[in-house]
């Protein structure tokens, strides 16, 4: 994990974390996936996270995308579903 925000995944059970993930990836970018998972104010309601958080863990996503050699603007469009949520993530 990310060493800047490593700490904020204390205790979360990181199989369970990937399928949430992975769910909620699927249901955006239109496959049969539904996301069954909390509401993203919820499950980030106590952690305290920043902007700099958010921008941490979107940079290892294009990073694990790199890795899987999923195209630019494929990562885009994806990132681009995902940036409305930082509403509901960050609360510091």
């Amino acid at each position: 994990l990310d060493d800047r925000i490593k700490a904020k995944f204390d205790g979360v059970k990181q199989a369970a974390l990937k399928e949430s993930i992975r769910k909620q990836f699927c249901q955006l970018s239109g496959g049969p996936c539904v996301y069954d998972g909390e509401t993203m104010r919820n499950s980030h309601a106590q952690l305290a996270l920043t902007k700099a958080d958010f921008n941490a863990l979107v940079e290892d996503l294009q990073a694990a995308m790199d890795e899987q050699q999923v195209p630019f603007t494929v990562q885009n469009k994806l990132l681009a579903l995902l940036a409305p949520m930082h509403r509901d993530i960050i609360t510091k």
